[in-house]
């Protein structure tokens, strides 16, 4: 069996039809199920979504996720507030194929590396729903701290869910990541 090498970089020109079809083509795609349900999800043409290129193609905030070198996915950041460094982080699995099986893990893992050695951060965090296991599960894999449980705050199919902050440490990553190059 082929093992398969997660890799992640920014969004190039050759990507954007994929990444079209599957985040934006479909009207209710399976993803957004877990990824902020609560949040209205817009299909958009692949023209329109064409017309987007200079905000998706090439930044250092939004970056594909990608597996034998097929797009599977995203990682993002954005700046809750950017004076005091706090920047909160992103993931999108969007290919249900890729599910359950340590790519976002691996990612996101990846992901903060990259966050830690580019930014003069002092904290990685996301924010996710206690109605999404894999999220919470990631984070826990990740060695990260349940920073903030704000109770049923989210309506999902009609029932609660807490909203919950996540996050670690630049001290607390670096000493996890030394043990695993142990």
């Amino acid at each position: 069996m082929k093992q398969q090498k997660t890799i992640i970089r920014p969004i190039e020109s050759r990507d954007l039809i994929h990444l079209w079809e599957i985040k934006y083509k479909d009207e209710h795609p399976e993803w957004k199920k877990w990824d902020a349900p609560y949040f209205e999800h817009k299909s958009l043409t692949l023209a329109d979504f064409l017309s987007q290129k200079e905000s998706i193609v090439g930044l250092d905030d939004y970056w594909a996720i990608t597996v034998d070198e097929k797009v599977i996915g995203t990682v993002s950041y954005y700046w809750e507030h950017e004076p005091s460094m706090w920047l909160e982080m992103g993931i999108g699995i969007y290919d249900p194929a890729y599910w359950n099986g340590g790519y976002g893990t691996e990612a996101f893992r990846m992901w903060i590396d990259h966050l830690f050695e580019s930014l003069p951060i002092v904290r990685a965090g996301y924010t996710t729903w206690s109605g999404n296991a894999r999220m919470m599960k990631v984070g826990e894999k990740l060695g990260m701290t349940v920073e903030g449980r704000m109770r049923k705050c989210r309506v999902v199919d009609g029932k609660h869910y807490d909203s919950v902050r996540v996050g670690i440490l630049r001290e607390e990553w670096e000493a996890l990541s030394a043990k695993r190059q142990v």
